[in-house]
């Protein structure tokens, strides 16, 4: 059997209910820059068939470039061209919440990997974000395994095609939608950690545009620059309502935004038993602040315009409101500044704990210049429900939206930024 066609194999355990003769290899789409991947420039050996170092004892962001060269040896030539690009400003931006697959965003594709190329992807992933419940890789992971209830719901569903993922659909309820829907199981690798997401990718596994990109099949991993604990490099992931955008330079994490987070549906119970509600944590700490609120404290906080999106989504980078509009936390008891550290922790949370805990000691050196404004109603739970914190450095946004899939409920969008830190503070946006 030919090296291809045991990939293909591979790929189809791995992912059941790929379509077609796809190959296990996905190139890069949308005109991504491709870095000089496939070249040692030390060597000019091929890179498949040079062994980048590894370091099973390294810790901190050593340990994350460490899994990032041992996912890179899995891989051979072409798919290292595929993960391997150029650190440009048209590389950083491409990302988005919509299912849009690789039309929209650079990297190697999950569905494409094989068992143990999948393994050691997420373990970059594990390594270089947060270990909190609800937060971080847990998180990560819970908004993967939402599509493929999703894909599952969609393939399953009689009402026919729903629209796409956009802040303006209307469409009736769909009669099969539950908030107790099950993902499509698959066969687990034996060599994968048993938090690694699995499920069934979409028909053709290829992304696209529209409801052909649901699916935990259809995400991307890109390194933009070469991983290092020397040089700046960038962690690019993401795919259906999840963008992680981690910056390294010299060695630490210099920026830990654009982070985009969304779910649909918001909360669901597995085959085994297991509810998930990804974002209940972020949406929890808005309540408690917003809870907290008196009635002339609301009504400072409110916004006198009505949202049905985040204003920062993809697209929109370096685009702030010139003006701070809420209530500003300076005016707030102690109790409650302590809440809106609170809830912004869960955001900040999608980056390793250590770079965490210095982002929030920043945050909270910030607080009383930042503000507290809501849109809607504070209940989150209606569509145009809106909340926003916007510090000298912190942006969270958080809004609720009608359902694409599950149209008799709600979904929600987030979105964390820094006003300077975005992409590692590496390009500059008018």
């Amino acid at each position: 059997m030919s090296r291809d066609r045991t990939r293909l194999v591979r790929t189809r355990r791995t992912w059941r209910g790929i379509a077609g003769a796809v190959t296990a290899i996905v190139l890069v789409g949308g005109g991504f820059a491709v870095a000089n991947a496939s070249t040692d420039t030390r060597t000019g050996k091929s890179a498949a068939g040079v062994k980048r170092p590894v370091d099973k004892k390294a810790t901190g962001t050593a340990a994350v470039v460490s899994a990032a060269n041992e996912f890179l040896n899995t891989l051979d030539a072409d798919q290292q061209a595929s993960t391997l690009l150029d650190l440009t400003q048209a590389n950083a931006t491409a990302w988005s919440n919509l299912p849009c697959g690789s039309s929209c965003r650079p990297g190697i594709q999950l569905g494409s990997l094989t068992d143990t190329q999948l393994a050691a992807a997420m373990k970059v992933l594990k390594l270089a974000t947060g270990t909190g419940k609800n937060t971080g890789y847990d998180q990560i992971t819970q908004i993967i395994k939402a599509d493929d209830v999703l894909n599952s719901a969609q393939s399953t569903s009689s009402a026919g095609p729903a629209p796409s993922d956009t802040a303006s659909s209307t469409a009736s309820a769909d009669p099969s939608a539950t908030d107790t829907a099950t993902a499509t199981p698959t066969s687990t690798a034996t060599d994968a950690p048993t938090d690694v997401p699995t499920g069934t990718p979409p028909s053709g596994g290829t992304g696209g545009g529209g409801l052909g990109g649901y699916g935990s099949g259809v995400y991307f991993l890109a390194f933009l620059g070469t991983p290092s604990a020397t040089g700046t490099w960038q962690l690019h992931f993401g795919g259906h309502h999840l963008a992680l955008n981690l910056t390294y330079k010299n060695g630490k994490v210099a920026g830990a935004s654009p982070f985009f987070v969304g779910v649909e549906p918001t909360t669901w119970t597995d085959d085994d038993g297991t509810t998930y509600s990804p974002l209940a944590t972020m949406r929890d700490g808005l309540l408690a602040l917003t809870g907290s609120l008196s009635t002339e404290q609301l009504a400072t906080a409110k916004l006198s315009e009505s949202f049905s999106d985040v204003l920062l989504g993809p697209g929109q980078d370096g685009q702030f409101p010139e003006t701070k509009e809420g209530i500003k936390v300076s005016t707030l008891s102690p109790k409650q500044k302590q809440l809106v550290l609170k809830a912004i922790h869960p955001w900040i949370a999608n980056v390793d704990d250590a770079t965490a805990k210095k982002l929030m000691k920043t945050y909270e050196h910030e607080l009383n210049q930042t503000y507290v404004a809501y849109s809607g109603t504070t209940a989150l739970d209606t569509q145009g429900d809106y909340v926003r914190i916007d510090g000298p450095g912190v942006w969270v946004e958080f809004v609720c939206q009608n359902g694409v899939v599950y149209r008799d409920q709600i979904h929600y969008h987030t979105v964390y930024r820094d006003h300077t830190r975005d992409y590692g503070s590496e390009f500059t946006f008018s």
